[in-house]
């Protein structure tokens, strides 16, 4: 993303105090799904959901529709967005969630015709709920590294890890456009370096290089 490194001021005080909420339940995570850290930089080689090819951009733009949990069928999930409104669900799966403290959190990635979430997967509860007109960009590498950031400039953004990234990405696309065809077309970053707001001032960057024999992915926060 590459944006200054000024701060975003439009955020309201009552969206700074329902993150410091999220973030604190967020950092229980399990002890295996910690990045090895080092100070305020964290690297990422060989976990199981690396990839070892350079994905091709034009897998980008593959008609996808997939429920990959079933979420469609599921009592609890149902519950949810008939209580919001939604009326499609066009993707579903476990995926990992980075967290502030560069930790992996296993979360269940639900998108729908109107809004992103994610979801606790044991309790069901929602954590995030975002409206697919409020994301401006998302952020991959070129590499097979599988981490993606979606880009919310009116709250704060999100780093996943998942090996369905393309799909996912593809599906953002499309719903985004049948929302609001007027508007631009949501935005697709390919950088090797990429940045993220953690919050309404910090930034993290994600470093992402081919090496032998697979992809290292580094943060640097800031």
């Amino acid at each position: 993303m590459m944006e200054g490194k000024g701060s975003r001021p439009y955020r309201t005080a009552r969206l700074d105090e329902n993150f410091k909420k999220q973030q604190a339940e967020e950092e229980v995570v399990e002890p295996e799904d910690t990045i090895k850290s080092q100070s305020t930089s964290s690297t990422v080689e060989q976990e199981p959901f690396m990839g070892m090819k350079v994905r091709r951009r034009s897998s980008m733009y593959r008609p996808q529709n997939s429920d990959y949990i079933e979420a469609a069928s599921n009592d609890k999930i149902h519950k949810l967005l008939t209580k919001q409104g939604d009326r499609q669900i066009l993707f579903a799966e476990s995926l990992m969630k980075v967290t502030r403290r560069g930790r992996l959190a296993r979360r269940i990635l639900l998108i729908t015709d109107v809004a992103l979430y994610v979801i606790d997967p044991q309790f069901y509860s929602v954590k995030r709920r975002v409206s697919l007109l409020s994301i401006s960009k998302l952020c991959l590498s070129e590499c097979s590294d599988n981490f993606f950031a979606i880009i919310i400039p009116q709250e704060y953004d999100t780093l996943f890890a998942s090996a369905r990234k393309s799909e996912i990405v593809t599906v953002l696309v499309d719903a985004h456009k049948k929302l609001n065809r007027n508007a631009e077309p949501l935005e697709v970053s390919f950088q090797n370096q990429f940045e993220y707001y953690l919050d309404s001032e910090h930034i993290r960057e994600v470093i992402t290089e081919q090496i032998e024999g697979g992809v290292k992915t580094r943060f640097v926060d800031k």
